[in-house]
């Protein structure tokens, strides 16, 4: 059987969640990746720092957290 490719991935470096050395919230999987932002998911600090300068340097950074990726959002209609 093939396995599927993952559909997450960290925006900063494209390491596949899952992967050894991608960051968890409280060091569990199934709670979701420890760093996002409103572009994607994050795999550690060092990526998490590095989004953050570059997206300063762009002048894109975001004025309110970003919603959790992982979280259901609620569907409204238009």
């Amino acid at each position: 059987m093939l396995a599927r490719p993952d559909a997450y991935r960290c925006s900063e470096c494209g390491l596949p969640y899952r992967s050894e050395g991608f960051w968890y919230y409280q060091g569990k999987i199934e709670n979701g990746a420890a760093y996002w932002s409103d572009r994607g998911i994050l795999c550690s600090p060092q990526c998490s720092l590095a989004h953050h300068r570059k997206r300063a340097t762009d002048g894109t950074l975001r004025q309110e957290p970003a919603p959790d990726p992982f979280e259901v959002q609620p569907f409204t209609q238009r």
